[in-house]
């Protein structure tokens, strides 16, 4: 690492009626995994509360790296399908101000790391699908899982983790149709697309289906603090 500290831009939820204290507030919400897990890798975090689309460019063109976090299900409509009853409600502001940070940070060739909904939106940014409901990655509802997943040999995921090992995990939902120029470069034992990634010369874009927040393995977000300068 270099003395200097990327700045790490990190998505938020956006909760009615959050309380803390005597208070309880429309609040931006971020867990707390997150920016400790951008600090610990030599990152230093910022919150990216939803704003009005036309902003994003101007955001990622202040930040190093951008993180799309995990959250509540996309809108089935992001990607023209119809709602299942078994997918959540719809988060419209996230959805469009992280959609337009995917495409500012690809256009602009700002590096990238969606977490798990940040996976699923980039793959719904870049022209893809989603299957709105998938058993055995979510078993206990309110309580992350772990399963293992596999690299893909020659991959950018690869190349930070070359080996397969368990991840801590909770979605109900998963890539369908790959969006345009993404390959998938990681696997659970299902078959479930658990990482996807543009090719390199492309820029630094990865997404990761799993929490990396909620573990203890730098690997993945010490590549995307690596790619943004750190």
């Amino acid at each position: 690492m270099t003395g200097r500290r990327p700045l790490i831009g990190v998505s938020t939820y956006l909760e009615a009626g959050a309380r803390w204290g005597v208070w309880e507030l429309d609040a931006a919400l971020l867990p707390t995994g997150y920016p400790r897990l951008v600090q610990r890798a030599g990152g230093l975090a910022v919150m990216l509360p939803p704003d009005a689309p036309e902003h994003a460019a101007a955001a990622v063109a202040r930040l190093d790296a951008v993180v799309i976090a995990g959250g509540p299900d996309v809108d089935p409509g992001r990607y023209g399908a119809e709602r299942d009853p078994r997918t959540g409600p719809a988060a419209p502001e996230r959805d469009a101000w992280e959609l337009a940070l995917i495409d500012a940070a690809l256009a602009a060739g700002v590096p990238l790391l969606g977490i798990c909904r940040g996976m699923q939106l980039l793959n719904v940014a870049l022209g893809g699908t989603l299957v709105q409901h998938l058993d055995g990655h979510a078993e206990v509802l309110g309580a992350f899982g772990r399963h293992v997943v596999s690299p893909v040999p020659g991959t950018l995921y690869a190349g930070l983790v070359p080996e397969a090992m368990p991840v801590p995990t909770y979605h109900h939902q998963a890539v369908e149709r790959l969006g345009e120029g993404l390959v998938v470069s990681a696997r659970a034992g299902d078959g479930t697309a658990e990482a996807l990634e543009l090719p390199a010369d492309t820029g630094w874009a990865l997404g990761v289906q799993w929490h990396p927040e909620m573990g203890t393995d730098l690997r993945v977000m010490r590549g995307l603090v690596m790619a943004a300068g750190g």
